[in-house]
């Protein structure tokens, strides 16, 4: 991405040849083979919550830190740290700086200087950020390129879990609702819910996901029927009918969420949009309840009431990609388990076609909650 915003999102992705140096000790070359497309790519596109370009003082960026990758070459330097080979297919850890204990403090072709991302047809990399993919895996290379949205919410959902039960102990979480208000990660946290034996719903704004979601084992929650849910725009803060309509569509939600409960409101609140549903999120929180989240699609500045959240024992969790330490872990879980993308969920975007796949994802019309895009063949 270089240059101005000047249209759709699309319109900041500028085709160009670009070099870079001879590979590093540790470093490896890969040519992507398919990328995943994130809310961070949407993000940087769009320029919020940051410039990227302006954070890493570069005129240009390599966007996509998602994907599979085939190794080329690898320079070890003689380093045993090193467990990649040339030939082997990967997944690339979205890390660029870390903290003392393994997690992200920049991410890699992001906010990371220096790092070069997917939507390039060669790359290089610390070998250190590739993790192979298993030899004998049963499942696709589409399928394991979703990872990111399942590492992020296998992290984000053992945290919600573990707080969960420092207050509910004992309980049999069938008694319990999980509910998220959508997309790739809640999806996949919902899914770790199921297998927990909680009630799960979601909400979704199409016909296309919301049979995905009941062919899944989800609840889903028609998104259109609660038409006025989000906070009123700037420009609508003086509409008192679109206030009303908002009240009506609270309540009618809030109604919903009784019956899926039993009247006792959610037990963990998967919410990743941010502030224009934010109090709707705390209305629907069951006493000891957790509002977990690991993104901020539509707003990171939120605001509550601290003593109505403190007398609730509402406990708040943020996370942010996951320990890179636990990536080996949640692969093999991933491969044991079948905790996977569902074969054939994704939708594939040719490489020249990546404008066209920027500009559907910031519009809504992509009905995959898995939009990947293809660099070079296999």
């Amino acid at each position: 991405m270089a240059g101005a915003h000047d249209g759709g999102l699309g319109s900041v992705l500028q085709r160009d040849r670009f070099t870079f140096g001879a590979l590093q000790e540790g470093e490896a070359l890969v040519e992507p083979i398919l990328g995943s497309w994130e809310a961070n790519v949407d993000h940087a596109l769009a320029r919020s919550p940051i410039d990227v370009c302006s954070s890493r003082g570069e005129d240009a960026v390599v966007l996509g830190n998602l994907g599979v990758v085939r190794v080329l070459k690898v320079n070890t330097g003689g380093r045993r740290d090193i467990q990649v080979r040339e030939g082997d297919l990967c997944l690339l850890l979205p890390f660029g700086k870390l903290d003392r204990f393994g997690y992200a403090e920049l991410a890699y072709a992001y906010d990371c200087p220096d790092t070069i991302g997917l939507l390039a047809k060669r790359s290089k990399m610390d070998a250190r950020i590739l993790l192979p993919i298993p030899d004998s895996t049963v499942y696709s290379l589409p399928q394991w390129a979703t990872y990111g949205r399942y590492f992020t919410a296998w992290d984000n959902w053992n945290k919600a879990y573990g707080c969960w039960r420092t207050q509910v102990v004992d309980d049999d979480p069938a008694n319990h609702l999980v509910f998220g208000w959508g997309g790739g990660v809640a999806f996949a946290e919902l899914m770790l819910a199921k297998r927990a034996g909680f009630r799960v719903a979601m909400t979704a704004g199409s016909d296309e996901r919301i049979a995905f979601l009941r062919d899944n084992g989800i609840t889903p929650v028609d998104r259109r029927q609660f038409p006025a849910l989000s906070l009123p725009t700037r420009a609508e803060r003086n509409d008192r009918e679109r206030h009303q309509r908002r009240r009506a569509s609270v309540a009618a939600f809030e109604d919903l969420v009784n019956d899926l409960s039993d009247g006792h409101g959610v037990a963990i609140f998967v919410d990743n949009i941010g502030e224009p549903l934010y109090d709707v999120t705390l209305a629907a929180l069951a006493r000891e309840g957790i509002v977990t989240t690991c993104g901020w699609k539509a707003g990171m500045r939120l605001s509550h009431l601290r003593g109505a959240e403190c007398i609730s024992r509402h406990i708040h969790v943020n996370t942010h990609v996951w320990r890179i330490q636990d990536s080996p872990a949640i692969r093999d879980f991933q491969e044991a388990e079948g905790w996977m993308a569902p074969k054939g969920s994704d939708v594939i975007y040719d490489f020249e076609a990546v404008p066209e796949l920027a500009d559907d994802y910031a519009n809504g019309r992509i009905g995959s909650y898995f939009p990947m895009y293809s660099v070079n063949p296999l």
